[in-house]
């Protein structure tokens, strides 16, 4: 039996045991790339389809996992063709194309062994900073350096060539050193330290306590808030800020969101949206507040958004 032969013999049962079991990764490089959850589901959701289409002419040149990633990236790249750039309010962008989303931690999950990786790989700060790439560029990047293809891989993905990949990648990984945060800003969400820091950011907020959240903050922290574009910058500015909302009213939930510690907030009952702390050791360097009531009911059950195939709408 011929390889075409056998790869039609699996069906779309082949196919959609294959997809589904990329489907994660597939999403969070979606996510990548385009920088939001909504249109990272809909690009897998497209991969698939295009996957569909084209699986009884696969004749596997190239491995089941390259041709998905493959597909996946010209999804994307499509997808981008003259959009305005992505940003966050903490970069110093006030009126963007549109904001960054964030998205569960749980949906975009790796191995184990590639827990790290996985998680650094969707920080909102990596994210945004991706943002800042053209897009051939933001794909060579994701490609070869958080999901390790060999340039040779990356070159036939791209239609390009290994030495257009390699000036590619020089540039991007330039842009985003540039643009990456300092080191200590980030700790890992398994440290107990970080779970202390998550709770006691929350219970500043149910307390309504302006001194209690004042004294989880670093004296650098920025408060964002999205979509408004507003940002505040040190200790003191976030405590002003925040202070006039500190009603009594809110209830938090502990989450995990793009690999850092999150919190769900309901106002007066009401769902509100969801806050992404960057924290290190000495307390927390970030939150970014989206003010988006649908997000929460989505965080809270993010297995329902289910995985690409025929019975997707």
């Amino acid at each position: 039996m011929t390889q075409t032969a056998a790869i039609r013999e699996t069906g779309m049962d082949g196919l959609t045991e294959r997809f589904e079991h990329e489907r994660r990764g597939l999403l969070a490089h979606s996510y990548r790339m385009l920088g939001t959850w909504d249109e990272a589901e809909d690009a897998v959701q497209e991969a698939y389809l295009r996957a569909f289409k084209g699986w009884s002419a696969f004749e596997q040149r190239s491995s089941v996992r390259v041709w998905l990633y493959r597909i996946a990236t010209n999804v994307c790249l499509s997808a981008l063709t003259g959009r305005g750039r992505r940003a966050l309010p903490s970069d110093g962008v006030t009126e963007p194309g549109a904001w960054i989303q964030p998205i569960p931690s749980a949906l975009v999950g790796a191995d184990p062994a590639a827990e790290v990786v996985a998680r650094e790989g969707v920080r909102l700060a990596f994210v945004a900073g991706l943002q800042l790439l053209p897009a051939r560029q933001r794909a060579v990047l994701l490609l070869r350096d958080v999901l390790a293809f060999p340039a040779a891989e990356v070159a036939t993905m791209l239609d390009i060539s290994v030495a257009a990949v390699k000036s590619a990648l020089q540039r991007a990984r330039a842009t985003i050193a540039e643009a990456a945060p300092a080191p200590d800003r980030i700790t890992e969400p398994a440290d107990p330290r970080t779970r202390e820091l998550l709770e006691a950011y929350m219970a500043a907020w149910e307390h309504a306590d302006p001194a209690a959240f004042a004294r989880v903050l670093r004296a650098d922290a920025v408060l964002s808030m999205v979509p408004s574009g507003v940002r505040a910058d040190g200790n003191t500015a976030c405590l002003a800020l925040a202070a006039t909302a500190m009603d009594g009213g809110w209830r938090m939930e502990a989450a995990g969101a793009n690999g850092q510690p999150a919190a769900l907030a309901w106002w007066h009952g009401e769902p509100y949206g969801v806050a992404v702390l960057t924290v290190a050791a000495d307390g927390i360097a970030a939150v970014t507040v989206f003010a988006d009531a649908a997000l929460v009911d989505r965080f809270a059950r993010p297995a329902a958004t289910g995985g690409p195939g025929p019975g997707r709408p």
